[in-house]
């Protein structure tokens, strides 16, 4: 009985539509036809009324009311008709009427060029409205939907697309996961506006993601990213593509927050005293200029710090410059017991228009960011010679560590990475061979060593004795890779918690934390 009312239930919904559409269409030809019903009317009346009259001048209205429905083509077909049907009165005009008659000509024709001027601005509108729909929508698609919080920072985040003609821009922000519980925040701003500033807004913020993943240094990246937009605007000649960005990547071990940009507003920086300042960084040029470096600068946040990521549209707000600005976005971040919801809407709304125009100008992206530091007692690293007898303490040290982390379920393969690992960097790296782990929303494994090579998967044959490593790594944790420095190279590998029994639990505080062991 169910299943017969839903299918009737279907057939009158069916129905109905179908007879929806067709009042629709019934009414979208009744404007179509409406401009000829209306100019075969007036040529009646005109040609059935008295010669002295002047009902020629309905004609004049024919052509206005085609433009308000009609293409410019149809339009001027239309308006052509209106004037030569009173052009062939003219026999009918008694003597000495014909400089009226002419004057009444001239307003039809003026009428009729009318139409088609209305015509083409509406068409011109309606482009307009349709092209800034489709960038509005790309911009939409490319720009992140839920920039989620981690355990290094807490976001949040306001975006205002420009409304005016010129379009949507290319405004863009990120925040990317990083290797060892870091992260990165991005904000970046491409030129022009329009559907093509936001497909290249798209093209840098995925290149971004993929810099993100090779763990670049903020500097490195800001110079391959300089690159891809020279690239891009030999591509594209006759277009200029150019754009700034500011990227930061702040590590909630040891607090170091480390910022480059390029040519982009510095972050606005609050403390948890309340004091807001705006760093002196680097001046690096914009992207897409080639040839230049980049520099960055290092920064020792506490906990509870307020980074403030933005676009240029924010500064323009206010009438006194960006300084003012500033200044009065500083004064609400001051309130850093505040929640960052509420800090966002504060700073738009002490950063009024000064003109109307000017929240049409340009796009608006900000980006806060409050950071937090992982508990001590979640860290524990250890040093190695580089001596066969490595891997064998390693693996003691992390049983113990887990076990004090009350991660008994996750003891045997992190167990097992961690020897892989350490045996590795012994075996083709150099000393000393540095373990870290991490008990964050993952467990966290780290191995460092001295040699700047890179590790590589190999597929061994069924013979083979060695070459199994990193498939190892790569089969008993979530996700791995490697990242360089100034004195060698890491390799991470990060494994889920979920459904770990006592992941929830609070470390013990026998564990060992941070221990050196030499022989």
């Amino acid at each position: 009985m169910r299943r017969k009312m839903t299918a009737r239930g279907g057939l009158e919904m069916a129905a109905a539509s179908r007879a929806s559409g067709a009042a629709w269409d019934w009414r979208v030809n009744l404007l179509w036809i409406s401009p000829f019903a209306v100019l075969a009317g007036c040529v009646l009346v005109v040609f059935g009324s008295n010669p002295h009259s002047h009902y020629g001048l309905l004609l004049a209205v024919v052509p206005l009311l085609s433009a308000a429905v009609h293409n410019v083509g149809t339009t001027t077909v239309v308006g052509g008709a209106c004037v030569a049907f009173f052009a062939l009165t003219h026999y009918r005009v008694p003597a000495g009427g014909t400089a009226v008659w002419l004057v009444k000509l001239g307003i039809v024709a003026a009428a009729a060029l009318i139409g088609v001027l209305i015509s083409r601005a509406r068409l011109r509108e309606q482009e307009l409205t349709e092209s800034r729909a489709v960038a509005l929508t790309l911009q939409r698609g490319l720009l992140p939907h839920d920039v989620k919080s981690t355990s290094a920072v807490e976001v949040h985040h306001r975006y205002l697309p420009a409304d005016g003609d010129a379009g949507v821009g290319g405004d863009w922000f990120d925040v990317v996961p990083l290797s060892g519980a870091r992260v990165a925040l991005v904000v970046g701003d491409v030129a022009g506006h329009g559907v093509h500033a936001a497909a290249t807004m798209g093209r840098l913020r995925t290149a971004v993601h993929t810099l993100a993943d090779l763990d670049l240094a903020p500097d490195e990246l800001l110079a391959r990213l300089d690159d891809l937009v020279v690239r891009l605007a030999d591509e594209e000649a006759d277009r200029v593509i150019g754009a700034s960005c500011l990227y930061v990547v702040y590590d909630p071990i040891s607090r170091r927050c480390t910022i480059a940009r390029a040519g982009h507003p510095a972050p606005a920086v609050v403390r948890p005293g309340g004091r807001a300042d705006f760093p002196r960084l680097p001046d690096n040029p914009p992207l897409g200029l080639g040839g230049t470096g980049f520099e960055c600068a290092e920064l020792t946040l506490p906990e509870g710090t307020l980074l403030a990521l933005y676009t240029d549209g924010l500064l323009a707000l206010r009438a006194g410059g960006p300084e003012a600005a500033q200044e009065a976005m500083a004064r609400v971040l001051r309130r850093t017991d505040l929640p960052l919801a509420s800090l966002c809407d504060g700073v738009l709304a002490a950063l009024p228009s000064c003109e109307a125009e000017d929240r049409a100008r340009d796009d608006i992206a900000l980006l806060l960011a409050r950071t937090r530091v992982v508990d001590p007692r979640r860290v524990a690293c250890w040093e190695f010679p580089a001596t066969p007898e490595a891997p064998r303490r390693a693996r003691a040290l992390t049983v113990r560590q887990l076990d004090s982390w009350h991660l008994a379920d996750a003891l045997f393969p992190t167990e097992l990475v961690v020897s892989e690992l350490v045996t590795n960097a012994v075996r083709y790296g150099g000393g000393p061979v540095r373990l870290r782990l991490i008990y964050d929303h993952a467990l966290i494994c780290e191995v460092s060593d001295a040699s700047s090579t890179s590790p590589h998967l190999r597929h061994p044959r069924l013979m083979d004795e060695g070459g199994r490593g990193l498939h190892l790594v790569g089969c008993l944790t979530d996700r791995w890779g490697t990242r360089y420095g100034s004195g060698g190279k890491t390799i991470w590998a990060e494994r889920s918690l979920a459904g770990v029994t006592g992941a929830s639990r609070e470390p013990s505080s026998n564990g060992i934390s941070r221990d050196a062991v030499r022989s």
